[in-house]
């Protein structure tokens, strides 16, 4: 195993019927800058088979190797044999950084892994970095209810351990790459003390988190009957509705909707936020989005610290003229 390198960067890409979830590239994307910074080699580690298209994706957003460990026991996507075979790997080529997507499913079996290295994990992160002088992560992420933001350091455990939300990061644009074999790792770990007995999907709609154009609304809507002005404006920009907090636990938007730190981190091209004061909760799922356009009646609202552009006015007066302008064009 001469190719996978100790003290290194190492990026857990999930997989989902046979496909690799958005935020393993979204990490990836991060970790290269992260990588290139710190002199790590950079590492993607897949458990379970995948496709050479996929090998081949991975190394576009910039893994210097792909790690496959493949065995029966990620025939079932269980959390204990996962765990299981990424702590074996971690004690065998004892990597420096572990990153892992703050998905359902890697918010369950991380924890395992990082009590079983005896390593800390900081959850639910928002931007990472490295420090200049000692070369350790920085790991930024909401504390205190949302309240402030708190930058963490793991000094003395390996690896630094942490996991970050969907859609907080970029997806990076794809690199020109040869192919190359993954390395691939025989995995004889034993299945775990669960078995599935069966799965059913559940249909949730559309996935907010990836929504290139998101028109949200705050408690700034006023009455729930105005949601059909901000659900006017996103179908005619080709969008989805999003929600903040507040209009989710009055029931005027399910929570598939909500947006921020207890709903779902976004980074859209366009985000049109309407009514929103922009609570810190609120702009921790918001830092991906690449135009922020914010309109609320109160000038010092804190959205307009974000945004790119700004409508000082009643939001659902700006609404009905815009959709009146975009009718008569």
């Amino acid at each position: 195993m001469e190719r996978i390198k100790k003290g290194a960067l190492w990026v857990f890409c999930e997989v989902q019927e046979n496909q690799l979830l958005p935020v393993g590239l979204q990490l990836l994307g991060r970790a290269k800058t992260l990588a290139e910074e710190s002199n790590r080699p950079l590492y993607a580690v897949v458990l379970g088979k995948i496709s050479k298209d996929s090998v081949k994706l991975l190394h576009a957003s910039g893994a210097h190797e792909v790690i496959c460990s493949v065995g029966s026991a990620f025939d079932e996507k269980l959390e204990q044999p996962y765990a299981d075979s990424l702590i074996r790997l971690s004690e065998q080529f004892e990597p420096d950084i572990l990153l892992v997507g703050a998905t359902p499913f890697g918010r369950a079996f991380a924890p395992r892994v990082a009590a079983a290295l005896g390593t800390g994990l900081t959850a639910d992160c928002t931007e990472l970095s490295i420090d200049a002088e000692s070369g350790l992560l920085l790991q930024t992420r909401p504390a205190f209810g949302g309240n402030m933001m708190a930058t963490i350091r793991t000094a003395t455990s390996r690896p630094q351990m942490a996991t970050v939300r969907p859609g907080v990061l970029p997806l990076p644009e794809p690199m020109e790459v040869s192919d190359r074999e993954p390395i691939t790792i025989e995995d004889d770990g034993q299945i775990g003390l669960v078995k599935l007995l069966k799965e059913t999907a559940i249909s949730r709609g559309a996935d907010i988190s990836q929504s290139k154009i998101i028109v949200a609304a705050g408690r700034g809507i006023g009455q729930k009957k105005n949601l059909k002005l901000v659900q006017a404006l996103a179908d005619k920009l080709g969008g989805q509705v999003g929600a903040s907090r507040p209009l989710v636990d009055m029931g005027f938007c399910p929570y598939s909707s909500q947006i921020g730190q207890t709903g779902y981190s976004v980074a859209p091209d366009l985000l049109i936020c309407c009514g929103i004061s922009g609570a810190v909760q609120h702009l921790a799922g918001i830092g991906g989005a690449k135009t922020v356009i914010a309109i609320n009646t109160d000038p010092k609202a804190p959205i307009f610290a974000v945004a790119d552009y700004k409508i000082v006015g009643d939001c659902v007066s700006v609404l009905e003229h815009l959709l009146k302008a975009l009718d008569e064009n």
